[in-house]
């Protein structure tokens, strides 16, 4: 897809600010493992994500992640150009959890398209509000939900993204994602399997009854 596909706001573009984003965007192909960001100082610009898949996450100070939220295709990325937009010095850090490939946008171009356009300010609030009401349901889950079924209702998002309940991941990748010790992942995952839930291996865990894991989930 080309950068006119994936940006929802090309068609508001006058052809002169068509020409400057195409001049200044970089496509870059990137592997599943690249750390792309690792916060504010790192000004990297807009990604705009083509195919695969990003994960935002912030790191504790002992160590522990929690996953934010994921991008997928037709994605834009704003905490990675966090250097240009005022109160979003968060720190964050962007993975890619597939084989990737992304427009990047320089952050000061970016930010001067949105001062010269109404319709791209307009959707990239809107990318905002959506990734705000990500983050703020994320804190609610972590504070007020039991451990279970937040694990029910990670896994089930797991094998929507994947299409297939046959999930290649280990109890520490999953306690990365959800900011839990590994060792509380295990027991939980053990009660699930012993439960008729889930079946595990090493490395791989299977969804063997969704409907009770989303009865689960939905509390």
């Amino acid at each position: 897809m080309t950068l006119a596909e994936l940006f929802p706001a090309w068609g508001k573009l006058t052809p002169a600010q068509q020409q400057a984003v195409t001049a200044a965007a970089a496509l870059r192909t990137v592997p599943k493992g690249t750390l792309l960001y690792s916060g504010p100082a790192d000004c990297l610009g807009f990604l705009l994500v083509r195919s695969g898949q990003l994960r935002v996450y912030i790191l504790s100070g002992d160590g522990r992640e929690v996953t934010l939220y994921r991008l997928l295709p037709r994605d834009l990325c704003l905490l990675s150009a966090a250097c240009v937009l005022r109160g979003l010095q968060f720190p964050v850090a962007i993975e890619a959890e597939k084989d990737s490939e992304l427009w990047v946008l320089p952050a000061r171009q970016y930010q001067q398209l949105m001062e010269q356009s109404a319709p791209v300010a307009n959707y990239t609030n809107e990318v905002l509000a959506t990734r705000f009401a990500d983050v703020m349901w994320l804190v609610e889950q972590i504070l007020w939900q039991r451990f279970d079924k937040r694990l029910a209702a990670f896994l089930l998002q797991e094998s929507a993204l994947e299409g297939t309940a046959a999930l290649r991941l280990t109890h520490e990748a999953i306690g990365r994602h959800l900011g839990s010790p590994r060792e509380v992942v295990t027991r939980m995952l053990r009660y699930f399997q012993a439960e008729g839930l889930v079946e595990l291996a090493h490395g791989a865990v299977t969804l063997t009854d969704t409907a009770r894991l989303q009865t689960m989930a939905d509390g």
